[in-house]
């Protein structure tokens, strides 16, 4: 099964600036075309989560052999690559769950839907020299939207659901455990005699890395079959009993992932021929990594750059025009 839930992705971009029919929208499970038709008005919020996840992804594995790759006019934008359970699938369902769950909640503190709006729970008094202001964004409520839309399809008893759901789940965990408070000062001659202050998301970079962290951690886990009264059913267990077992914040697998050095169509493998190295990184970015032992060629390319930028007062910058040639590396 290619796990197309959460690939809003080319094909509705253009869910922000026209009316949208739910019915147009290709790929939908019955569950989620449901939750369309009773969100509709928050589901540019669900398109521009999942683009902002997949632009994470390609920001986390820029300099890696699978580099988040996706797909013009395909449904499983990410093609072949999601058949198998691996770590990639892993911090692809986390990323973008975590970005569904973050553009709702941010689109919902900015009013941008009726149904919703700020957080009005606060968590506990207010501290010593502040009060609670602002609006502080409901996590709570873009969770549900992202655990509602995304896990709608995960509904089966098999090994690959639980997956699915289990790192869905711990890319919404990392929105809510990043929640922290943002103040304001108020005051004569901008004085904090006063701070209001409101919970808030971190910036969507700190949540990538963070999932990116747990995907290098990733827990590998086998599959168990076991008979329930609704049949048989198969659930995950830790592969390496002396390993910690995973939490709900870790990610897990259960399947290797191809090497991603040469291209082939079945694993959705691109290959890293033509692909930018670093030729003084020993890390997987590096040249000998990255092109997987076959070499690398190197070229020049001259480039025009500001230079020489001086400030006047008042208020601008004038710059000079500079040609610099760069050494360009890129793998056999």
């Amino acid at each position: 099964m290619v796990p197309r839930s959460l690939a809003v992705g080319h094909q509705y971009s253009s869910l922000g600036t026209q009316p949208i029919l739910c019915g147009s929208i290709p790929g939908l499970v019955p569950k989620q075309l449901r939750f369309c038709r009773n969100y509709v008005e928050i589901m540019p919020s669900v398109a521009e989560g999942v683009k902002i996840g997949i632009q994470e992804c390609q920001h986390q594995f820029r300099g890696r052999r699978w580099n988040c790759t996706t797909i013009n006019d395909n449904l499983a934008i990410f093609g072949p690559v999601l058949d198998k359970a691996t770590r990639e699938s892993a911090f692809v369902h986390a990323i973008a769950s975590a970005g569904v769950a973050f553009a709702v909640t941010r689109s919902c503190a900015e009013g941008s839907a009726t149904i919703c709006g700020c957080d009005t729970r606060h968590k506990g008094p207010p501290g010593d020299g502040w009060k609670w202001g602002g609006c502080s964004e409901d996590v709570e409520f873009g969770s549900m939207v992202s655990r509602e839309f995304a896990d709608a399809r995960e509904n089966r008893p098999d090994a690959r659901s639980a997956m699915n759901r289990h790192n869905n789940e711990a890319g919404r965990t990392s929105i809510n455990d990043h929640m922290h408070l943002k103040c304001k000062c108020h005051g004569l001659s901008g004085s904090c005699e006063v701070k209001t202050c409101w919970w808030s998301q971190p910036d969507f970079r700190v949540i990538g890395d963070y999932l990116k962290d747990k995907y290098d951690s990733a827990s590998e886990m086998v599959v168990e079959k076991h008979r329930e009264s609704r049949g048989w059913v198969e659930t995950l267990r830790p592969k390496y009993t002396f390993f910690k077992p995973p939490t709900e914040r870790d990610l897990v697998y259960y399947e290797n992932s191809p090497n991603f050095c040469e291209p082939n169509p079945e694993t959705g493998s691109f290959g890293t021929r033509d692909r930018a190295c670093n030729l003084t990184s020993h890390g997987i970015d590096g040249c000998d990594l990255l092109c997987c032992g076959r070499g690398h060629n190197t070229r020049t390319e001259r480039r025009k750059e500001k230079c020489h930028c001086i400030f006047h007062w008042c208020c601008y910058v004038s710059c000079q025009e500079c040609v610099r040639v760069y050494d360009v590396h890129t793998c056999k």
